[in-house]
Order: C-alpha cells, then structure tokens, then sequence
C-alpha cells in the first residue's frame, strides 16, 4: 500500500471512529465517592443532638435554646450554615413557615407557626430543575396533642433529618447540572403541614420539581417482628398521579399505564441506581402511595402533581414509634437513640445521595413520548429531545407488562424517534430516557400519546 493511500485509509478510519456517537459509561465513578464518604459517626452525632432536645413537638418550647423545636431548627439551620460556609456559599439557608390554627384541626393543641428550614444547592445549568431529599424534624409522645412529655424521636424521625444534613454535608463538595433542595418539614405528626406549605410554595413559584425523596424512618433494622435485616428498605410510590385529567384517565384503558405514573418512575429509578452502585443493598418498591392506611411527607407533593416517594426501613418495631417512654409487661416503650443503627441510617443516606446526584447530573427527561405501532410487529416512538452538549443521547427501555422493572434497554444516540423492531406494543411497555455524557440518566418517561404513521 503506498503512503498516500494508507494516510487516506487512516484519516477515513479516524472520521468514522469519532463522528459516530459514542455509547455513554455504564457508570459515572464519583457516585462511589459519595457512597464512601457518608459517615456513620456524622450521622450518630447529628441524631443525638436532635434527641437532645427531649422533644421536638411541633407545638412545643420555640424559644429555649436547649429543649423544644425551636432548638432543634435552629441547631439544624445553623449545620447547614456551617456545611455553606465551608462550600463557598454554595447553600442558600432559610426558614419557610405557614400559620396553623387549632381552628378545624383535630390535631393541633393550639395555634403556632409550622417551620421548615430549607437548603438549597443551586443547579448550575437549570436552576429551576430541582430534585429534594426530606426528613421530618418533628417528633411525638403517645397523645399527639401532648407537646411537653419527652418524646425524643431517635428514628422517628431524627435519623431521616440527620440523613438529609449529612446528605447536605457529602453533594455540597461537587456542582451539578439541576438545583438539590436539602429539607427540614415540620408539623409532619400533625397532618403534613410542613410539607403543604412548602409543596404549595414551591408550586406558586413555578419550581419544576423532578423528585422529591422523603425519609422518614431510615434507622431500624430489628422489626416488630423479630426479623433483623440491615440492607433491605422499602420505597412506596403511589401508582399514578391524582391530578391526572379525565382524558388521561380514559386513555389508560386502552393503552395501560396503570403502574406507570411519574412518582412509580422516580421509584424505578432509585430502585436501579441502588442496584447499579449499591449491589448489597435490597430495594423493595411497594405499590402504595405509603404504608396501610398511614401517611408521609412525600403526599403533599403528590397531592399537587409533583413525584415523590417514601424511602424508609423494610422492618419497623411499633413499640418504638409514637410511644411514651415507659415499660409495660417487659415491654421497653419509646423512640429512643439505643435502638437506632448507625451503619445502616449511613447506607440509606447513602442511597438518597447518589440518585439525588444522578437525577442533578442527568440531563432533563424527554417532556412528551408518543408510540405508535398499532397492528404492527414493531414499536415506534418519538420524543421531545433537549438541547444541551452534554446530552449523550436516548435509550429506550422496555419491560412485559407484568414486569415491576424495566427489563430491557437500548441506547439509540441523539435522536428524536426510533422503532424497536420484531416487538409487538400490545406485549410490552415502553418508555424513553435521556442519557448525559457522564452516563447518568434522567428518569423513564412513560407514552403520554399515541400516533399513526
């Protein structure tokens, strides 16, 4: 071959190998930086000081520096202050409140201000994208309406608050694409006002929440009964939206989607971030909006159309939760630190952290995917695409329709539509995701139409 020629094949060989569009990594490697440096210890320190305040009642003392919630928001202001300092400034800290009456509420001894203390991690690319970890800082005795009995709430739920903190602490260190909200709700043992308030605030500002992961209980590993289990923990989201309109109501009849609203896609991701990066840990989807009958701070989100899911212990101990301290038969009562494990509240901090990393990372999801391929042996579907260098492209995921997960995936580059061949749609579910360069993706976004060629 002369040198001419083989120059030639060369410069061929090297356009074709970099003008196609390279496959995004499999995995971005600062998620297990962020797994190793949550600390147990961090965590240990920030729930005995929570505890130390005897109670955390939301109707309790506000001025003493020492015992009530007020103490407590204000020692977990001023950690947050402390984590912004040492990041430059990168947390903007600040106490959002609403006034509640006893007026109409069976649970409110008396009216008081609910007061949430938020941070907030601004995205450097879409700043009004925001992805927020909750915890509760407030605790309970045996009568709700009893706001001076100690009630120290170790694990319910000083240990989500003291995840969300140390959660805080740990992604402060690095800069992401979409805005993290670091959350305190109070008024959660009450009825959820914390979380109203702040959920109807972020709603009239026009924040475009893309998850919120609400923590409440992430201490316990010894069930009530009997099991011991340190690497399960249970995610619930409820099935669809309730905001969703008649037409889309009507629509699911025909096409499905009855387990695939945006709060059950945001628990398929954390169910598979935790898989990817966290292989010894057991994720649970349940399919409820929250435990049997009961509620969290994850709801009032819900209620007003944003995702949001319940990240907490597979293996709760009812003699611990909501109980005065106290022996009864043998029986030792009460929320207290003895029964809190640290290793474990590390792990699920842990789980939080890197999908809130994941979720600032990635890309935005696709906003409306249509399929087509009705009596066809092939899928077609097409999507928004979002303009942004950093966008690897799309992939496409698929799964039986009996499947809990997204079986099956295939990276299709920057496109706008794709058809999946030799898959009939009526046997399968279908949805699209964007795929940053740093291989993080955004979460699934399930047909919200249909089309025919």
């Amino acid at each position: 071959m002369s040198k001419n020629l083989l120059f030639t094949f060369l410069l061929f060989s090297c356009f074709n190998l970099f003008s196609q569009e390279q496959a995004p990594p499999q995995v971005d490697l600062r998620m297990y930086d962020i797994i190793n440096e949550v600390s147990a210890d961090s965590i240990k320190a920030d729930i005995q000081k929570l505890v130390s305040f005897g109670t955390r009642n939301t109707f309790s003392d506000t001025l003493s520096d020492t015992r009530g919630i007020g103490a407590a928001r204000r020692f977990i202001k001023s950690d947050l202050e402390k984590i912004s300092k040492n990041c430059n400034n990168c947390l903007d800290v600040f106490y959002q409140k609403d006034f509640v009456t006893k007026e109409g509420n069976d649970r409110v001894p008396k009216d008081a201000w609910v007061v949430n203390v938020v941070a907030v991690q601004k995205g450097k690319k879409y700043p009004n994208r925001y992805v927020i970890m909750s915890g509760d800082i407030d605790s309970r005795a045996s009568n709700t309406m009893d706001f001076t009995t100690d009630a120290p709430g170790a694990n319910d739920n000083a240990s989500g608050m003291a995840g969300v903190m140390e959660a805080a602490r740990v992604l402060s260190k690095y800069e992401f694409d979409s805005s993290i909200i670091y959350l305190g709700l109070s008024g959660e043992e009450q009825g959820l006002f914390g979380g109203k308030g702040f959920a109807k605030m972020a709603k009239d500002k026009g924040w475009e929440i893309i998850g919120v992961l609400n923590n409440d209980m992430i201490g316990n590993i010894e069930g009530v009964d009997g099991v011991i289990d340190n690497r399960s923990f249970r995610i619930f989201s409820e099935p669809v939206p309730p905001t969703e309109s008649d037409r889309e109501r009507a629509m699911r009849r025909f096409y499905g989607g009855e387990v695939d609203g945006i709060s059950r896609q945001l628990a398929r991701y954390v169910h598979k971030t935790t898989q990817t990066y966290m292989p010894e840990m057991n994720p649970m989807i349940i399919y409820r909006l929250d435990r049997f009958g009961r509620g969290g701070h994850h709801r009032p989100f819900n209620d007003l159309g944003f995702p949001g899911i319940r990240i907490m212990e597979a293996h709760e101990n009812y003699t611990q939760q909501h109980q005065d301290i106290r022996t009864e038969n043998g029986i030792e009562y009460g929320d207290v630190i003895e029964h809190v494990n640290f290793d474990y509240a590390k792990k699920l901090t842990a789980v939080n952290a890197i999908n809130m990393a994941g979720l600032a990372w990635a890309p935005p999801a696709p906003e409306k995917v249509s399929i087509g391929g009705i009596v066809e042996a092939s899928a077609k579907l097409k999507w928004s695409t979002v303009n942004n260098e950093n966008v690897a492209g799309y992939k496409i995921y698929w799964r039986e329709t009996t499947s809990p997960q997204w079986e099956y995936s295939r990276f299709v580059g920057k496109v706008d539509n794709f058809t999946v061949e030799g898959f009939v749609i009526d046997n399968y579910f279908f949805g699209v995701a964007a795929v940053g360069k740093n291989g993080n993706e955004s979460v699934v976004v399930f047909p919200s139409e249909t089309f025919r060629d």
